[in-house]
């Protein structure tokens, strides 16, 4: 029984969203240029269960590149309208579109010349024709057996929430990089480490040259404790790598002579490297793929800019 009741919430709450498709119209298209043009913030409110979707919507926002903030309605119109200044846009959500609170918040917000974008379910309610613009949120029921909980209104006022900071993140032309600055920590965060905020660099990057004697290439790996080392030109243009691995093939190949021969004897050419701005993630693939610990990053000209490896990769993977 509770199975076919959970069924039935989730097939109303998609028709719900469903519904929204159809009124994608030149009122979309409106709010969307009004909270992209906005100067300052875009000053979301609620009150109730809208609340709580218009500080989703803020929060949405605001991680996307769009300034925003959340104002409780009622403390709103008991000391705190001050937060809302010329140069912002209010964003209301309320699906009755006659929330006292609001109506009270929004005669004060119009003296400050303030836009209000609207999310009703009653495009004829109060708040609705007093917006300057309007999105139709309305369900055909909530999903409530008694349809009195907001569940598929306050899902259809989330749904289009998203859809409007979607489209102004992709007319912003907002791109990963903007958004990792945003979420500088946690999984997210990590999800958008570059190469370059891992990757060992400077003196740390072992580094030799092709006519270099193998006695000082281990001399330069050892010293360096990164289990490789890049092999150079004059230029510092990577022409090789010799890791752990190749001196174990090495030492088999040629026994206590080894040490008599140079670098470009014994490196593998032409080795794996990852730019500095590629993703952490993508890094941390490459490697377990080949089965290799250590990856050159060099710079489009092909000189060494570092070395990122496998156990940093983990490391900030388990962070």
């Amino acid at each position: 029984m509770s199975r076919d009741t959970a069924r039935t919430v989730l097939e109303i709450e998609a028709h719900a969203i469903e519904g929204l498709v159809a009124r994608l119209d030149d009122q979309f298209d409106r709010a969307a240029e009004v909270l992209m043009a906005c100067p300052g913030r875009v000053v979301a409110t609620g009150l109730g269960k809208s609340g709580h979707i218009a500080q989703k919507i803020s929060a949405t926002l605001s991680s996307t590149g769009t300034p925003s903030l959340f104002l409780h309605p009622t403390e709103a119109i008991h000391g705190d309208l001050g937060r809302v200044v010329p140069g912002d846009v209010l964003l209301a959500v309320s699906y009755s579109g006659e929330t006292a609170e609001l109506l009270v918040l929004l005669s004060s917000v119009k003296r400050l010349k303030v836009p209000v974008v609207a999310l009703t379910g009653h495009p004829g309610s109060t708040l609705a024709t007093a917006a300057d613009v309007h999105l139709d949120v309305s369900i055909p029921k909530e999903a409530c057996p008694f349809g009195l909980a907001p569940t598929a209104s306050t899902t259809a006022a989330l749904a289009m929430g998203d859809a409007l900071a979607m489209s102004i993140l992709e007319r912003r032309g907002f791109t990963v990089d903007d958004f990792a600055l945003l979420h500088p920590g946690g999984r997210l965060g990590r999800k958008l480490l570059r190469v370059e905020d891992l990757m060992h660099s400077g003196e740390q990057v072992p580094r030799v040259t092709p006519a270099m004697r193998m006695k000082d290439v281990l001399f330069e790996m050892t010293r360096k404790r990164l289990g490789m080392t890049t092999v150079v030109d004059a230029a510092g243009r990577l022409v090789g790598m010799i890791s752990d691995g190749d001196l174990r093939r090495q030492m088999e190949r040629h026994g206590y002579t080894l040490l008599d021969h140079t670098a470009e004897e014994c490196m593998t050419p032409g080795p794996l490297t990852i730019g500095r701005r590629r993703l952490a993630t993508e890094a941390l693939a490459l490697l377990e793929e080949r089965k290799i610990t250590s990856l050159p990053v060099t710079a489009p000209d092909g000189t060494v800019e570092g070395v990122v490896h496998l156990h940093d990769l983990w490391e900030a993977e388990r962070a």
